[in-house]
């Protein structure tokens, strides 16, 4: 991807006031403002949905907060992998506007009581092994749109499902923001990036490897001929375990909207996996278009 460099020096916010009162100025000079929402520690997927949203709008803001709802007792919050002076070189490198990282009394405050529940579409993937996912998901990302009041907003399809919940949310809410899908972006050897990927020792690398091979074996197949849910999913999950240090969570042929498995591919349908490799859970998919 290449970096965009702009005159604009990036201005660093952690106060939701000054957040909102920016905000309500920018919309005031009818300046659109474009917003990527993250937990931080950057990578080229994340400069790529702030490059779209450079390309499109006047403004973009960029937040940062691991949000702790999101995660459940034994999850990785603590270790989460936190680079703020890193990102903020990356932000100012590429061009964005604003930073916004509150700290989590900011955003939650004492005796805060209130959480928003998407439901059907949570229940399946990694709604089953993290309850608590899309309840967080789902109550920060309308805290920051309230904040922010962005026109855009840019999210990539690697998070398929929390992208699905989020843009549920906005429409039974009648939030007036458009949500923008961004597609999945790669390593060079094909590894959706992620930040988790940080802690992947050289071995374990190579065994996450076999996500997008998995995924890449199961198109071939299916152009093919082969339509069996299950014969794809057996596939994949041969692929999966034939490396060393992988645990499958879910192998999900589905649609992908309401997420329900399916018994034959017809039609549009997403293949999702959720793996763990090493210390890092990871998350792929691919979009098997009508054929």
């Amino acid at each position: 991807m290449g970096i965009k460099i702009k005159s604009r020096t990036l201005r660093e916010i952690s106060s939701i006031s000054e957040m909102k009162d920016i905000s309500q100025s920018l919309r005031k000079q009818n300046l659109t403002i474009g917003f990527v929402p993250t937990m931080g520690c950057l990578h080229a997927g994340h400069l790529n949905l702030v490059k779209r949203s450079l390309e499109t709008c006047d403004r973009t803001v960029v937040s940062i907060f691991i949000n702790p709802t999101q995660f459940g007792s034994n999850e990785d919050l603590d270790t989460y992998p936190r680079q703020l002076e890193s990102d903020i070189e990356k932000l100012e490198t590429i061009g964005a506007d604003i930073l916004f990282h509150p700290t989590k009394e900011e955003m939650y405050p004492p005796g805060y009581k209130t959480s928003v529940e998407v439901q059907n579409i949570t229940e399946q993937l990694c709604g089953k092994s993290r309850p608590d996912l899309f309840d967080g998901v789902s109550t920060v990302v309308l805290k920051l749109f309230n904040i922010v009041r962005p026109h855009n907003a840019y999210f990539g399809e690697k998070d398929w499902q929390q992208l699905a919940v989020i843009e549920t949310l906005v429409e039974d809410l009648n939030l007036d923001v458009a949500i923008i899908r961004v597609p999945i972006v790669r390593e060079a050897d094909g590894l959706a990036m992620s930040s988790r990927n940080r802690y992947l020792s050289p071995q374990e690398r190579q065994s996450a490897l076999s996500l997008s091979r998995s995924l890449q074996q199961a198109r071939d197949n299916i152009r093919r001929g082969t339509t069996s849910a299950k014969a794809i999913s057996d596939s994949i999950r041969q692929c999966l375990s034939e490396q060393e240090g992988t645990e499958i969570d879910y192998i999900s042929v589905c649609d992908p909207e309401s997420f329900k498995e399916k018994e034959q591919i017809r039609g549009r349908t997403l293949i999702a996996l959720a793996v763990k490799v090493g210390p890092s859970r990871l998350i792929d998919n691919c979009i098997i278009e009508e054929f």
